[in-house]
């Protein structure tokens, strides 16, 4: 196969010292299965002989991993030419080549686990931020030196300075506040870690043998208390240690935070204590932002702030979480003073009034709630009636009370965060109770409306208006507004788009 055209860079190849990281992670693999596979083989093979298996195995795994990638960084060049970015890897019999048109990039993301950064290296990913099967919108180098990674970066998100390019450097928009932690243990991370660490607990004691004894040393400890004090006690250890594995999350990743603009028009975001990140956004390829407010962190008064860019990678090869989030949870006032600063605007859009809702919107979610919460307590009832049973019936109650005052709750909350309007250049669209979102997005950015109406909002007077664009997740929606002023708001939110669909007032 020849060579992509577009030359002009010299090969260079990743650093050989990548061998040493391939070691090490063999090495930990190797010791977190030395101990069950000893555990499994000394008793049919003795301790002699499963001493010697796993030692054979450990040794493998590190110098046969060290090897292969020795191997591997001596077959891998890449260049960066003046039209392409090209990489050519060969190990043994397979070969691979890949080539992506630099005018297409859009991201250059730097990785470094700890064993990276403690050899001074980085993995750099390059992205078109397209959405392609088989990852073809990417390239990873894993590894080059540190250097070297911001050469890569700072080349390829190059572009032709604008008249104004020193003016546009405003340098550091937000920095880490260690205050912020006080949001992680909110969120909903705290009780699924909790969730985890349980079921991980269990996990390791059932390969040593030991569940059953862990079992019963918990009911020895519950005894003589009752159920329901066993669940609230249990409950609470699994959220408490949820909490702490939240605060540690949220240290690793967002210690050492920082979000500036710098000088070209690319906003760069750096993170990670254990693992450090970074994430380059062109402001050219930015079309607004979004505050995001989920139900824990919201009810403290903070909320954090999403990119809407063309460009950032939606794909399955997708592996960063937080691929778009330019800050953390924070307090709600700081969010919206960043936002500012991010889209250049004297004010926050994200803070701008809104246009309510109908009530009849706020009729739609209390019928949806309601119904949905009636659901779980439906086949309690059928049943205890069936068998005449009183307890089912009492306890299908109960739930129908729990459940429906629960709901009726987050859907006047949902009716309250309903809200749509214009701030400036900006199109504004607040939803969502569970995970409360409002968009800014630019009104140049809107390529299309999609109008929604199902029976029900026709026979309410309702709309759901959706708008079209090419960056963030493609597609914005404005639920239930009424439906005259819903077409009103898209035509002068968005001039010369709708206009001709629309039917002229007589």
């Amino acid at each position: 196969m020849s060579a992509a055209p577009g030359g002009g860079g010299d090969w260079r190849r990743p650093d050989r010292r990548t061998a040493l990281v391939t070691g090490a992670a063999g090495a930990g693999v190797a010791a977190g299965g030395a101990v069950p596979a000893f555990l499994a083989l000394s008793g049919p093979m003795g301790a002699g002989g499963a001493l010697f298996l796993v030692a054979a195995g450990f040794l493998l795994l590190v110098v046969g991993g060290a090897a292969i990638e020795t191997v591997r960084c001596r077959r891998t060049r890449y260049r960066v030419g003046d039209e392409r970015v090209e990489l050519h890897a060969r190990l043994f019999v397979l070969e691979r080549r890949r080539s992506l048109p630099r005018e297409r990039i859009r991201t250059v993301d730097l990785t470094a686990p700890l064993p990276l950064r403690l050899l001074g290296l980085v993995k750099v990913r390059i992205g078109t931020g397209e959405s392609t099967g088989g990852g073809e919108s990417t390239l990873e180098l894993h590894a080059v030196s540190r250097a070297e990674g911001e050469r890569l970066r700072r080349e390829l998100l190059r572009r032709a300075p604008g008249p104004e390019a020193t003016a546009r450097h405003d340098g550091e928009l937000a920095a880490l506040d260690p205050s912020w932690i006080r949001y992680a243990p909110v969120s909903f991370v705290a009780p699924l870690l909790g969730g985890a660490a349980v079921g991980g607990v269990m996990q390791v004691s059932e390969w040593f043998g030991a569940q059953g004894e862990v079992i019963d040393r918990i009911g020895g400890l519950f005894r003589e208390t009752p159920v329901v004090w066993i669940v609230v006690t249990l409950t609470a250890v699994a959220l408490c240690a949820g909490v702490v594995g939240a605060l540690a999350l949220w240290v690793e990743m967002w210690w050492n935070f920082r979000l500036e603009r710098e000088p070209g028009g690319t906003l760069r975001v750096r993170r990670g204590l254990l693992t450090a990140r970074s994430l380059t956004i062109e402001e050219r390829r930015l079309r607004g932002v979004e505050l995001v407010e989920p139900l824990g962190v919201r009810l403290f008064g903070a909320a954090r702030i999403d990119a809407v860019a063309t460009g950032l990678s939606q794909g399955a090869d997708d592996k960063h979480d937080t691929h778009k989030s330019l800050l953390p949870a924070v307090p709600r006032t700081v969010a919206d003073g960043v936002a500012a600063r991010v889209l250049r605007e004297p004010v926050p859009p994200t803070a701008a009034p809104l246009t309510p809702h109908p009530r009849a919107a706020r009729a739609r979610r209390l019928r949806w709630a309601v119904g949905a919460a009636l659901v779980p307590a439906l086949p309690l009832a059928v049943l205890g009636a069936a068998l005449d049973v009183r307890a089912l019936l009492y306890a299908a109650g109960a739930t129908a009370l729990v459940l429906v005052v629960c709901a009726a709750a987050l859907a006047l909350d949902a009716y309250r965060a309903l809200g749509h309007g214009t701030a400036g250049g900006y199109l504004v669209a607040r939803s969502g109770t569970v995970r409360r979102s409002t968009v800014a997005l630019q009104r140049g950015g809107v390529i299309g409306w999609t109008l929604k109406q199902s029976y029900a909002q026709r026979r309410a007077g309702l709309l759901t208006l959706t708008a079209t664009t090419a960056a963030g997740d493609g597609a914005y929606d404005v639920y239930d507004a009424d439906e005259s002023e819903g077409l009103r708001f898209a035509a002068a939110a968005v001039p010369g788009l709708l206009e001709p669909f629309l039917e002229p007032a007589e």
